[in-house]
């Protein structure tokens, strides 16, 4: 019984506490204004809200749940590209140092540019809104793969190649059975931070874009001066946020070298 009391004294009472401190104070300031609603009201929207989250009326008229799933689906598809590209090119980039003296002050320059500031050359290149997001989306994912999967494969001890090359191993075999599995927590981490990345700039290039999508759907809650909708979209974004790096964080608990 103790042992029951404590484990929720130090794993749950903390997270609770902090959203009943968190709601209470949201409430105290929704009362003091007329125009933010306050819990119990976003809850009631919320709960017309997704009753029926996957309804058509219109190409600009759909559903919660169908902006959420097109929004993972650019995102699902600009993060791949990056990874496809990202994560090989920093294997590169860190095995070989004459790459990777090339390669340096482009990534320091480009790297710090903000991703919506691609947005135009996405447009002008693409010339439509979906392909141009998804652009943003990979631009923007691709240097946190490439930096951390290089700095992986440059902790390398020298030691581990030094006796490979003993061996006349092949590069192949070195990329096999020393670099990937050396490398593998670092590339994890790079793909964490490019989905947390990738899902917070979609928001907004989907607000610049227009269409089907979460950041869309925002907009479009702004321009109908509907409060509530804005805070359940922020809700919504945070927790598919949440699960995803919950999700990957599962992912990198299963490797271990």
């Amino acid at each position: 019984m103790m042992d029951i009391r404590k484990h929720l004294a130090e794993h749950w009472l903390p997270p609770i506490t902090g959203i009943v401190l968190f709601i209470l104070l949201w409430a105290m300031l929704a009362h003091g204004s007329d125009t933010l609603p306050g819990p119990v009201k976003t809850w009631d929207s919320a709960v017309v809200l997704f009753s029926d989250p996957f309804y058509r009326k219109t190409p600009n008229d759909q559903g919660i749940g169908w902006n959420i799933l097109n929004s993972l689906g650019r995102v699902g598809i600009g993060f791949g590209l990056a990874a496809l590209i990202g994560i090989p090119l920093g294997f590169m980039i860190g095995r070989f140092d004459f790459l990777n003296k090339m390669t340096s002050p482009i990534v320091s320059m480009l790297r710090p540019v903000s991703p919506l500031a691609w947005l135009p050359i996405g447009l002008l290149v693409f010339k439509a809104a979906n392909p141009a997001a998804i652009w943003v989306i990979f631009i923007s994912s691709i240097w946190p793969m490439i930096i951390n999967t290089a700095m992986g494969v440059r902790q390398l001890p020298q030691d581990y190649l030094n006796v490979a090359r003993v061996l006349n191993l092949s590069e192949w075999k070195i990329f096999t059975k020393i670099l990937f599995p050396a490398t593998l927590p670092y590339m994890l981490t790079g793909i964490r931070l490019a989905i947390g990345t990738a899902w917070l700039v979609i928001v907004a290039a989907e607000m610049l874009t227009g269409g089907v999508g979460i950041g869309f759907w925002v907009w479009d809650e702004w321009n109908n001066l509907n409060v509530e909708h804005i805070i359940i979209a922020i809700f919504v974004v945070g927790i598919v946020g949440l699960l995803l790096e919950m999700l990957l964080v599962q992912i990198a608990k299963r490797f271990s070298y």
